[in-house]
């Protein structure tokens, strides 16, 4: 028999030629419609095993809870492309007009695209726990849970119960950076993140950054709902001492970033000011430079922010060496760019913002100051302390809870530790911890 005709380049496409127009728009679509439906429902769910991850992986995966939170906001997505499918198979079936069909395959198209970036974020978040930097991101959420049960200790029932604690990734970047739980994502074209995510860079993988308190802290106030009653009290407070209107626009627009600064020091006391201080140590041009409308406070300015909360909290001393070493470094007699009335009413300002975000008690907080629920005094930084020498010895000290391990970890590098063995402590433990003390279903919950 003779060979079968070979297909002709192209034949997958419709066969126009000798039909009507209006038919051979019909069958072009009808092609385009197949392949959209057929991509329209591929990206519905997400699991361990789909995100490249195995039973060895487990101990560091994402919490049954994330992979159902994940799930969940796709599933959403996925309603909304099969709405769309519908409409289109109604047109098509009514052999509506061309244009009409091609915005119902663009409404479709949309949706697709949305669960494709949802989906993309999702499994770029989940795979990394199936790297060799694994452990590294679990100690890392171990930390955040850790915080989240200072709050809940403190204040039981404050925090809406279980909830998803945050959960730690690898990316490009200079400074850890944080997406909210809820808060709208322009990556995800305006879907809302299920739970809070903290992005670390790459290089500062090692669980011991005073920024990543900062970091789990600004997920905090999201959570208490202290957004917008922080940022009232402030300026309410610096306008009643009858600061100018430039200082209490300034300052209130910093609102949130001070916070985090703030209630990370209570998370981890006053290393966490020095490792801040060490993170925003830039040349001159930079830590002296006031930036119009940005939400970070001027790095001359924040160090002493921090070395105010030192002083608030009992810590003077440490407080004033810092704000002299700070001092030292950068004297605006040398030259600045910062607004000069914010610059001559900072050491009346800085004192109330302080005492404001702090220790003044919120509705939020059933009428509780932030310092009354997230206790740290000398007890606790002398327990840091001790810890710190533990780890310089490379000895674990179990008995201190992940948030102060940070803390101690500052110091037991500035006693001369050894930084590749004090790592694998940190990861090694904390990592391990972690997945011994949680359940497979509510791991990375928090009971408040």
């Amino acid at each position: 028999m003779p060979a079968p005709a070979p297909r002709p380049i192209g034949a997958a496409l419709p066969v126009t030629a000798g039909v009507p127009a209006r038919t051979a728009i019909a069958r072009f679509l009808a092609v385009k419609a197949r392949g959209l439906a057929s991509r329209a429902r591929r990206l519905a769910t997400l699991t361990p095993e789909s995100a490249g991850l195995d039973a060895d992986d487990m101990p560091y995966a994402p919490s049954p809870g994330h992979f159902r939170a994940a799930n969940a906001r796709l599933a959403q997505i996925g309603q909304a492309v099969e709405r769309r499918l519908a409409e289109l198979a109604r047109l098509r079936a009514a052999q509506a007009g061309p244009r009409d069909v091609l915005m119902a395959l663009a409404m479709v198209e949309r949706e697709v695209d949305r669960a494709r970036r949802a989906y993309g974020m999702f499994h770029e978040i989940f795979a990394q726990r199936g790297t060799p930097f694994a452990p590294s991101l679990a100690a890392h959420d171990a930390i955040a849970r850790d915080c989240y049960a200072a709050v809940a200790e403190g204040a039981p029932r404050l925090l809406r119960a279980p909830l998803l604690a945050p959960i730690s990734y690898l990316e490009h970047g200079y400074s850890p950076a944080t997406m909210r739980r809820g808060v709208t994502l322009s990556r995800l074209l305006g879907e809302s993140n299920p739970f809070p995510v903290i992005r670390i860079p790459w290089d500062r993988d090692r669980p011991w950054q005073a920024v990543f308190l900062h970091e789990v802290a600004h997920n905090l106030q999201a959570d208490m709902g202290l957004w917008v009653e922080n940022r009232n009290a402030v300026i309410q407070r610096l306008a009643g001492d009858g600061r100018p209107a430039l200082v209490v626009s300034i300052l209130g627009r910093w609102h949130k970033e001070i916070f985090a600064d703030l209630c990370a020091l209570l998370l981890g006391g006053p290393a966490v000011a020095w490792g801040m201080a060490v993170f925003l140590a830039h040349p001159e041009d930079k830590v002296m430079t006031y930036r119009p409308g940005g939400p970070h406070p001027t790095g001359y300015l924040r160090v002493l922010i921090l070395a105010e909360m030192m002083r608030r909290m009992g810590f003077a001393a440490e407080g004033a060496q810092l704000a002299r070493i700070w001092k030292g470094l950068y004297d605006p007699r040398r030259g600045h760019r910062m607004p000069a009335l914010l610059l001559r009413e900072a050491p009346r300002a800085i004192p109330a913002v302080v005492d404001e975000i702090c220790f003044q008690p919120r509705r939020a907080l059933a009428e509780r100051a932030l310092a009354g629920i997230l206790r740290f005094g000398a007890e606790q930084q002398a327990a840091i302390r001790r810890g710190a020498l533990g780890l310089a010895r490379g000895r674990w000290p179990s008995e201190l809870p992940p948030r102060f391990l940070v803390s101690a970890c500052g110091y037991a590098i500035d006693a001369g530790a050894d930084i590749p063995t004090l790592s694998r402590l940190m990861v090694g433990n904390l990592s391990r911890a972690g997945a011994a003390q949680a359940a497979p279903d509510t791991r990375q919950q928090v009971a408040a």
